[in-house]
């Protein structure tokens, strides 16, 4: 679930393309109940009209809690023209939410709740700071966290205050695959990392990708929270065990051929009450 079903980067009832937002209500509401309708959803997920409560709550025993957010439902509109930018008042004003205030509240309030041992968190876009070079006034992704980043310095702050010590968040989006550090502060690499997110590639947008794209060396270097990037097509496995959670980066050889191998570029470790990757 991200902007695809309906229309590419729209935010809430703002669209990308410059249409009266009730007309793309209507776009909105039959791509809504169209993915309703092809996916294995429960009643309560229904849409009504355009809106639809997709953002939910899944317990696996007292091993996880995965708490499924909806960060294109309820967004404010992206800052700067949603351009690569730096950040600015614009995408820093506190008002400014990718989740909407009532989901925010739900999900620090299920983290205070929860007993679970691994908290999980699937959602659509990078959590994670994504610098685009190694400048000082680096450009970010304004629809990804990067454009919202008091929603996320909320987040951050609020896991910390529910005693969250083994969150994994669960991303998809950019068609690659990142193994990342969550940090208290991401500007400080020497600040407190306070869990663990893993952002699966795509399964065929893309074509055969590469391992290594063109800007491997930039992001590494100016992400020092990234432990991995890799730009083949594939899926990650996700092991969520009492000790550990282990992730493997399953990738194909090549898409367009037939038969092709698969093969693990990377596998990493989280464990229980450390949070951070280590390699497997």
């Amino acid at each position: 679930w991200d902007d695809h079903e309906t229309e590419n980067n729209y935010a809430g009832s703002v669209p990308e393309n410059d249409i009266p937002p009730s007309e793309f209500l209507l776009r909105r509401a039959a791509a809504y109940r169209a993915y309703w309708e092809n996916q294995p959803l429960r009643a309560a997920q229904l849409p009504q009209g355009s809106d639809a409560r997709l953002y939910r709550r899944l317990q696996w025993g007292t091993l996880a809690q995965f708490d499924i957010l909806d960060t294109r439902q309820y967004r404010s509109d992206q800052a700067y023209d949603d351009r690569p930018h730096a950040p600015g008042a614009e995408s820093d004003d506190p008002a400014r939410t990718i989740t909407g205030t009532a989901q925010e509240q739900w999900l620090l309030d299920g983290w205070k709740a929860s007993t679970a041992l691994w908290n999980v968190m699937p959602q659509q876009v990078c959590f994670s700071q994504r610098k685009f070079d190694v400048t000082a006034d680096a450009a970010l992704s304004m629809d990804a966290w990067d454009g919202y980043r008091a929603s996320r310095d909320r987040v951050v702050a609020g896991a910390k205050a529910a005693g969250v010590d083994n969150w994994l968040i669960l991303t998809g989006d950019v068609h690659v695959g990142y193994a990342l550090d969550v940090k208290e502060d991401f500007d400080d690499p020497a600040s407190a990392t306070v869990g663990t997110e893993v952002t699966c590639t795509s399964v065929a947008s893309g074509r055969d990708g590469v391992e290594k794209p063109a800007n491997w060396d930039l992001y590494m270097r100016a992400n020092p929270h990234m432990k991995f990037y890799n730009g083949k097509r594939g899926y990650v496995r996700a092991e969520l065990g009492r000790q550990a959670t282990r992730l493997d980066f399953r990738t194909v050889s090549a898409i367009s051929t037939p038969g092709a191998a698969v093969t693990t570029a990377g596998s990493f470790v989280t464990e229980a009450g450390e949070p951070g990757l280590k390699p497997a």
